[in-house]
């Protein structure tokens, strides 16, 4: 009696793992939800509007090669006096290869003392990093940079 059971588990766990290999096949697999390029600028003009984000000002500290996606430290900066008449207002990271592109995004005041902030993300998989400023006179700064990742922090 047990060897017949044991063997109907057998067959039910054949067709599970064949079920799962249709499934991967019919595209519900991870890679489907990665975001891309395209995602990643429709995101920053959500953000920022109509403005073109100019290069400087923003600095962003991250490996250049992340050997687990699972946690990537960077550290965002940007050179800005911080007075009530020239301040930076909010600091966007961008990933443009994560399932979702917007990662996070921090607020500032002058206040603030300084328009700096570290933290750890995850990474997919390798990609450009983008750090966007926006500042109190309303102009936008940037700037990207590429990690590779070597195993991939989102489920990759």
């Amino acid at each position: 009696m047990m060897r017949s059971s044991a063997a109907s588990r057998r067959t039910v766990m054949k067709g599970m793992g064949a079920g799962a290999l249709a499934l991967g096949g019919l595209g519900f697999g991870i890679g489907s939800a990665r975001a891309d390029l395209a995602k990643a600028e429709k995101l920053l003009k959500e953000l920022i509007g109509s403005k073109t984000p100019q290069e400087g000002k923003v600095r962003l500290e991250m490996p250049q090669i992340a050997e687990n996606g699972q946690t990537v430290p960077l550290t965002a900066a940007v050179d800005s006096p911080m007075t009530p008449d020239n301040y930076c207002k909010v600091i966007h990271i961008i990933a443009e290869g994560n399932p979702e592109a917007g990662v996070c995004s921090f607020k500032f005041t002058p206040l603030s003392g300084r328009a700096e902030f570290s933290t750890r993300m995850r990474l997919a998989q390798t990609q450009n990093v983008w750090a966007v400023a926006e500042m109190s006179d309303g102009s936008v700064w940037m700037t990207k940079t590429e990690v590779k990742v070597t195993i991939g922090g989102c489920g990759g």
